[in-house]
């Protein structure tokens, strides 16, 4: 599901209860995570949607490099030869996807959260849960990207360990990825949150590193599951931390 101008230029894609991106401007176009393996064909879609191709792909860049975030980034790469950008803590995860840090058990979110099971069952359909690791991939650190868009890294540690956000002043929004969420596919819970232990490597730094997304001021929060939201960082943040770790 293509949603268009979420904010100015940044366009939603939806799968599996899944958001992925794609940013415009006059150099081109920047991807921003990669969605379920599925998402191939929405790629291919929402390109056609815009009147774009896969040609005025400039980089593919990840907020972070869990299993349902990466989904065709290694056959864009391998296919149309987009780099891949990850920060270099996340780089051992997109060799190993699934291999990832976490509080919790996953079995025991899917086997006692009733209101989750629609959309388990979704990434199950959508081979989630099976990613082809990234076989090469571009390391990002901090600063402002030479990509299009030009989004600033927002460090944003805790959901995995090189987890960021990334921010768009002059569109008033930033990208959050899954540092906080306004569904939690694991809980099914609605509203800013952190994503529930069961994918989530450190809970307590995830809600102390959500200063510097509440420091962005953006309008809208644009997130890894769930609708957009349009009541400013600085609320997402709070609501977040109200609601507390699950």
């Amino acid at each position: 599901m293509l949603d268009k101008d979420v904010a100015e230029g940044i366009h939603r894609v939806e799968d599996a209860y899944t958001n992925w991106y794609l940013v415009e401007d006059e150099d081109g176009l920047t991807v921003v995570d990669a969605g379920v393996p599925t998402s191939w064909g929405s790629l291919h879609e929402a390109l056609g949607a815009l009147g774009r191709s896969p040609r005025d792909i400039r980089a593919l860049v990840l907020t972070h490099a869990h299993f349902d975030h990466i989904g065709f980034a290694e056959r864009a790469r391998s296919e149309l030869g987009i780099p891949v950008l990850v920060h270099e803590n996340d780089v051992p995860l997109t060799r190993h996807p699934r291999q990832y840090a976490r509080e919790r058990l996953r079995m025991r979110y899917f086997l006692t959260q009733v209101d989750a099971f629609p959309m388990v069952a979704a990434l199950l359909r959508s081979r989630a849960f099976w990613p082809s690791p990234i076989r090469d991939v571009q390391r990002y650190h901090d600063g402002i990207l030479p990509v299009p868009g030009s989004p600033r890294v927002v460090f944003t540690p805790g959901h995995t360990l090189g987890h960021c956000a990334l921010h768009f002043p002059d569109r008033n929004a930033v990208i959050a990825g899954d540092a906080v969420v306004t569904l939690d596919p694991y809980t099914a819970q609605r509203g800013p949150k952190i994503v529930a232990g069961a994918a989530t490597a450190d809970s307590v730094r995830n809600l102390e590193t959500l200063d510097a997304l509440a420091e962005t001021e953006a309008a809208t929060v644009l997130t890894g599951h769930g609708p957009v939201w349009r009541e400013g960082a600085e609320q997402a943040v709070a609501r977040a931390r109200a609601a507390g770790p699950s």
